[in-house]
């Protein structure tokens, strides 16, 4: 199982981490992966100046947004999936 956090801080809730929490959701949904891909909300992670972050399997990603919210889970979560199998 990967597991995804989202930060939901006051930081990143204002710039629309709810709104990448829905993407990543829906995307999840529509890969078929709601039994390899677990997603999480989490209070702040320090990046705060750094755009939404998020972390993907333990490592790191800032600058998320809305606007690359499909870009990053293809990128980042995605190619992690296929490595194990999925």
């Amino acid at each position: 199982m990967i597991e995804v956090s989202v930060c939901v801080g006051s930081s990143c809730h204002m710039r629309g981490s709810y709104q990448v929490i829905k993407t990543f959701t829906e995307l999840i949904k529509r890969n078929n992966l709601e039994e390899t891909v677990k997603l999480k909300a989490a209070f702040c992670m320090g990046h705060c100046l750094n755009g939404i972050a998020i972390t993907v399997a333990g490592e790191p990603v800032d600058n998320v947004g809305f606007a690359n919210a499909e870009q990053v889970f293809y990128e980042k979560i995605y190619p992690l999936v296929k490595s194990i199998g999925q």
